[in-house]
């Protein structure tokens, strides 16, 4: 745990696994009900991005940070900069960037303390929300074709309209799908029905629409015992993280025949785009990798298929075969190499 009561800071930073790279992950800030809920959050969120660094084909592990403080009333330039020090301290271990409760503005502040903090700009020549868009888009696309549906025409339900979701509503709404949308920032539901022709609803009505896909781009931990039997879609494919409230969530969906995209799979476009950041790829090819995304959830679901399991165990399954390849090329590697 990081601490600085000069500052008010409380901080966790958890590194799951780098076998594959430094950990990379975003630093979010929240008020939790307790330090354990905090410390809990972190450890299963740099869990999935190990996955979702593994399953994207890139040279980095899984980490998470969460600043425990209410980004409304707490977020001071002495907080952040204390955080950022700790960043600084772990000497490139941990890479990380936005999340829930911190924006570019704020990173910038680290940015100025630590090489280990970065932000790609909204309408910057590479976009990370219109990347992590992208991503859902072709992970969406690819559904539909196991659904046998074109995407003109398709009924999506649409949870959170934020920088990602409503990125993704007017990427599909040009595709010519259906929206049925919910937000909790209700001038934001009235945005999509004026300019994209949706239908909006409450937002706890969302798990009661009759769509071919349920989408989920806003909070996490949505997909639960009580609102899996209300779904009435045949997929479920969404941006938001961590979205089974347990495995067994995912397990019930399976039961029901609901075809679902492993969320750190599907929302892995933004992670992708630090490719660009670090000069690795240029952006028609980092695109190019985000639009493979739809082939990745594809490669899950057909597998899915083949051995009678449900999605998310299969992704899990595979990016720990991705994980147990590097760690083997790094014992053949030779000492000094």
């Amino acid at each position: 745990m990081v601490r600085d009561p000069a500052a008010r800071l409380r901080a966790f930073i958890a590194l799951h696994d780098t076998t594959l790279g430094p950990a990379i992950g975003g630093t979010r800030m929240r008020l939790y009900p307790s330090l354990d809920d905090a410390l809990l959050d972190a450890l299963r969120l740099a869990r999935a991005m190990t996955y979702k660094s593994a399953m994207a084909g890139m040279a980095y592990g899984g980490g998470k940070a969460v600043i425990v403080a209410d980004p409304r009333r707490d977020k001071t330039p002495a907080l952040l900069t204390a955080y950022a020090r700790a960043v600084h301290r772990l000497g490139g271990r941990f890479h990380t960037g936005t999340d829930m409760g911190l924006d570019g503005r704020d990173i910038a502040v680290m940015a100025a303390v630590t090489p280990y903090a970065s932000h790609t700009a909204p309408g910057g020549r590479v976009d990370a929300a219109d990347l992590a868009a992208l991503g859902v888009f072709a992970s969406i696309e690819a559904a539909a074709r196991v659904l046998d549906r074109p995407v003109r025409g398709l009924r999506v339900a649409m949870q959170g309209l934020g920088e990602v979701g409503g990125r993704l509503a007017r990427q599909l709404a040009q595709a010519g799908a259906r929206l049925i949308v919910a937000d909790v920032d209700r001038p934001r539901a009235e945005r999509a029905v004026r300019e994209l022709d949706a239908v909006a609803v409450d937002p706890d009505a969302i798990y009661d629409v009759d769509a071919d896909v349920f989408s989920p781009n806003a909070a996490g931990s949505v997909l639960t015992e009580s609102t899996i039997p209300r779904l009435r879609c045949r997929a479920v494919v969404g941006a938001a993280n961590d979205q089974l409230a347990d495995e067994r969530d995912g397990d019930r969906l399976h039961e029901r025949g609901i075809l679902y995209g492993p969320d750190y799979v599907v929302n892995a476009g933004g992670l992708l785009s630090v490719l660009f950041e670090t000069g690795d790829l240029d952006e028609a090819r980092v695109t190019a990798r985000v639009r493979g995304i739809g082939e990745t959830v594809a490669a899950v679901w057909s597998r899915a298929r083949g051995e009678g399991a449900p999605p998310h165990r299969i992704a899990d399954r595979m990016a720990e075969e991705r994980l147990a390849a590097g760690r083997a090329a790094r014992r053949a590697r030779p000492e000094g190499a």
